[in-house]
C-alpha cells in the first residue's frame, strides 16, 4: 500500500497501515478508554492518521460520523479540533478515569504539596530566627563590671555548693532618658532603688529572694569609678555603692556583707518593669485603704483591683502613700507584688505559650543589662527553664533581718546573729522557711500558731471551751523562720 499523496509514508504510519483491518463491530478508534495505556500512544494528529488507515475494508469507517471526522483534515493537515479529540480521549468511562491521567494528577498534586510545605517551613524558620535575633539584640551587656570584678577575684568568696546559683537583681532608679518623669536627673547618677539576692537551689526545687534595704548601713570596699579613679573604702548607705562604682561595686559590697558568691547580675530599669506587667495583662492587688502618693504618680481606691504598667510601678516604688512610709514596708509590698507576678505567669501558662511569652521576653530583654554570662537569649532561656518547675510555694521572698540604725533612725542595720545565720543557710544551700510577720513574732515569744497550724497562743480556736495548748517553745537548734511570703500566697490570699 502506498501513500495517496505520493510521499514516503512514516514508518509509524506504515506499521499502522499494515495492520489487518478490524472486523465489523470493532470499537471506534477515537474511544481509547479501554486500550492499554502502555501500548496506546494516546490521542494526537499522527495517531489520528493511523486510526484513519486502520478502518474497515475499503477505507471507510462503519460509522459515517467517525469517517467524516477522520477524513476531513483542516487546512495545513492538522486535526480540526485537537482539543476536542484529546478531551474525548480522556473522558472517564463507566469503568473510571484513565490510570495514566490519574497518576499524572497525583504526581502534580504531590509536587505542589511538597513545595507548599517547604515554603511554610522556611517561612517559620525565618520568622523564628528574626524573633530570636530581635530578642537577643535587646539585651545590653555590662562588660565593665566583669572587668572590674576580675581585678579583685582573689578577694571574692568561692562557691560552696556545686550547681547552686546566686543572682543579684538590681532595680536602677536612674532618671535619665525615658525615666526623667520620675524625678530630677542629677547629672546621670543612679542608685539601686531595689536590690534582691536571688538564690537558686542546686536541685532547682526552691528559690529564695532576699531583699537588701537601700538604707542599710554597710561596709563599702574601694571601688573603681567610671572616670578611672578609685573610691575609698567606707561605711555608708548601701545603695550608694551603685552610684559610686555601678554593678561591680554593689556586687563586691554584697559579697563582703554576706560571704555569698554572686554568679550573675541583672540591672532592670523602670520602663522595663512597666512593660513586663503590661505583657501579662496586669497584676492583681488588694488594698485595705485608698492610697495617694504624688511622688510615685499613684492614686488607688481601696479593695481588689488589677494594676497595669504605670500604676504597678508606682505601687512598688511608693513610700509616702503606705503606712509609716518606711523602706521596710515598701520591700514587703514589693515582695508580695513579685510573688503575685510569678504566680500569674505560671498559672496562665505564659512560659509554655509562645504567643504570650514573646511580649514578656521582649519587655524583659529590652530592660535588662546583664553580665557576659547571661547576655544571650539562650542563656536567659536556660536560666528560666531551670526555674519553670519550681512550685510557687517554694519561691520565697523575705527581707534580710534588719532594725533601725542605732545612730540614725532613718537608716537600717543588720540584726545579728539572725542575718549571719541566714547568709550561712544561703551559702550551704539549705532550705529557708518563711511566715507572716505576726506568726514569726509569736514563735519568737515561745509559742503562737504558725502557718502550718502547729502550736497555739492559749486561745480557744478548736471550740472545746478550753484554751489551746500553747505548744512547745521552738528549739534554739531548729531551723529559723523568717518574716516573709511565698509566690503561692499572692497579695489577695
Amino acid at each position: 500500500m502506498t501513500d495517496s499523496a505520493g510521499t514516503h509514508p512514516d514508518p509509524e504510519d506504515r506499521a499502522g497501515a499494515e495492520q489487518p483491518p478490524p472486523a465489523p463491530g470493532t470499537p471506534k478508534a477515537a474511544n481509547r478508554s479501554n486500550t492499554n495505556p502502555a501500548t496506546d500512544p494516546g490521542p494526537g494528529p499522527e495517531n489520528e492518521a493511523t486510526a484513519a488507515k486502520a478502518t474497515a475494508p475499503g477505507g471507510t469507517d462503519p460509522d459515517p460520523e467517525n469517517q467524516a471526522s477522520a477524513s476531513e483534515p483542516a487546512p495545513g493537515g492538522t486535526d480540526p479540533e485537537p482539543d476536542t479529540e484529546a478531551a474525548a480521549a480522556s473522558e472517564p468511562t463507566p469503568s473510571g478515569t484513565d490510570p495514566g491521567t490519574h497518576a499524572k494528577r497525583r504526581r502534580h498534586w504531590l509536587r505542589w504539596t511538597a513545595l507548599g510545605v517547604s515554603v511554610v517551613v522556611l517561612a517559620a524558620a525565618g520568622t523564628g530566627w528574626w524573633f530570636y535575633r530581635k530578642l537577643d539584640g535587646n539585651i545590653h551587656t555590662d562588660t565593665s563590671a566583669a572587668s572590674e570584678l576580675d581585678k579583685y577575684e582573689r578577694d571574692r568568696p568561692v562557691s560552696v555548693v556545686h550547681d547552686a546559683e546566686n543572682l543579684l537583681l538590681i532595680g536602677s532608679d536612674s532618671r535619665a532618658g525615658s525615666n526623667s518623669s520620675y524625678g530630677r536627673d542629677d547629672g546621670g547618677s543612679q542608685r539601686s532603688d531595689t536590690t534582691i539576692l536571688l538564690h537558686l537551689a542546686a536541685d532547682r526545687l526552691s528559690a529564695t529572694a532576699v531583699s537588701l534595704p537601700r538604707d542599710l548601713m554597710a561596709d563599702l570596699p574601694a571601688c573603681g569609678r567610671p572616670d578611672g579613679t578609685t573610691s575609698r573604702a567606707q561605711f555608708a548607705q548601701f545603695n550608694s555603692a551603685f552610684e559610686i562604682g555601678g554593678a561591680a561595686c554593689t556586687i563586691r559590697t554584697v559579697e563582703k556583707m554576706t560571704g555569698v558568691r554572686i554568679d550573675h547580675h541583672m540591672v532592670v530599669d523602670f520602663s522595663g518593669f512597666k512593660d513586663m506587667v503590661d505583657a501579662v495583662d496586669g497584676v492583681e492587688v488588694c488594698l485595705k485603704e485608698p492610697v495617694e502618693d504624688r511622688q510615685a504618680h499613684l492614686k488607688l481606691p481601696a479593695g481588689r483591683q488589677t494594676l497595669h504598667g504605670e500604676q504597678a510601678l508606682g505601687f512598688v516604688r511608693s513610700r509616702h502613700g503606705f503606712g509609716d512610709g518606711s523602706d521596710t514596708q515598701r520591700m514587703d509590698r514589693q515582695q508580695q507584688f513579685l510573688g503575685s507576678l510569678v504566680k500569674k505567669v505560671q498559672s496562665n501558662g505564659v512560659l509554655l505559650n509562645p504567643t504570650r511569652l514573646y511580649p514578656v521576653l521582649d519587655a524583659a530583654t529590652k530592660s535588662l543589662t546583664t553580665d557576659p554570662g547571661l547576655n544571650t537569649l539562650k542563656d536567659l532561656y536556660d536560666l528560666v527553664s531551670s526555674m519553670r518547675d519550681i512550685p510557687t510555694q517554694n519561691i520565697r521572698f523575705l527581707t534580710v533581718p534588719r532594725q533601725p540604725y542605732v545612730y540614725n533612725g532613718d537608716r537600717d542595720e543588720l540584726v545579728q546573729p539572725d542575718a549571719d545565720r541566714l547568709f550561712q543557710q544561703l551559702r550551704d544551700d539549705q532550705p529557708i522557711k518563711v511566715a507572716p510577720a505576726g506568726d514569726v513574732a509569736k514563735l519568737k515569744e515561745g509559742g503562737g500558731k504558725d502557718r502550718d497550724g502547729k502550736g497555739g497562743d492559749g486561745k480557744d480556736r478548736d471550740g472545746d471551751g478550753k484554751p489551746d495548748d500553747p505548744g512547745p517553745t521552738p528549739s534554739p537548734s531548729a531551723p529559723p523562720v523568717y518574716s516573709g511570703t511565698d509566690a503561692a500566697s499572692g497579695m489577695c490570699g
